[in-house]
């Protein structure tokens, strides 16, 4: 089985690691007994499903979920059910997944136009006189 990101991008399961630790928070004596937060560690860096950009972009959007070892860790423990939990994990990394997979476009350099330029340069010129005007008055002029 894998995940399936978009209908032609599925994330292999040997490159997902899961592991359920104990969670803080609410649900009473109950916590302390289960492990019910779930760790998914995706294989970042040794996937082959993703391609180079999309792995660079998905690097840049992790941030510091990234390990060294080039792994992205999502911890979900916000559900009180292990499977909860499980299921939101998949929902995060399947979202930075299709962010990661929209290239941004490109700029495109622009120039001023003539009449921008005119406006800007009188906008300084009459600027410049005000501040001219504020300061001493000269007898000689």
């Amino acid at each position: 089985m894998s995940v399936e990101i978009t209908p032609d991008i599925f994330l292999p399961d040997q490159d997902l690691v899961w592991s359920f630790v104990r969670a803080s928070g609410p649900g009473g004596q109950n916590v302390n007994k289960v492990a019910t937060a779930a760790q998914l560690r995706f294989d970042l860096a040794g996937t082959q499903s993703l391609e180079p950009a999309v792995k660079d972009r998905l690097r840049s959007l992790a941030g510091r979920r990234v390990t060294e070892d080039g792994a992205l860790l999502i911890i979900a423990r916000n559900q009180r059910t292990q499977e909860g939990n499980r299921r939101e994990a998949l929902e995060r990394l399947t979202e930075l997944v299709r962010r990661a997979l929209v290239a941004p476009t490109p700029r495109k350099a622009t120039r001023p136009t003539r009449a921008s330029r005119t406006r800007r340069l009188e906008g300084k010129t009459q600027r410049r006189r005000t501040k001219q005007l504020r300061g001493r008055v000269r007898w000689d002029e």
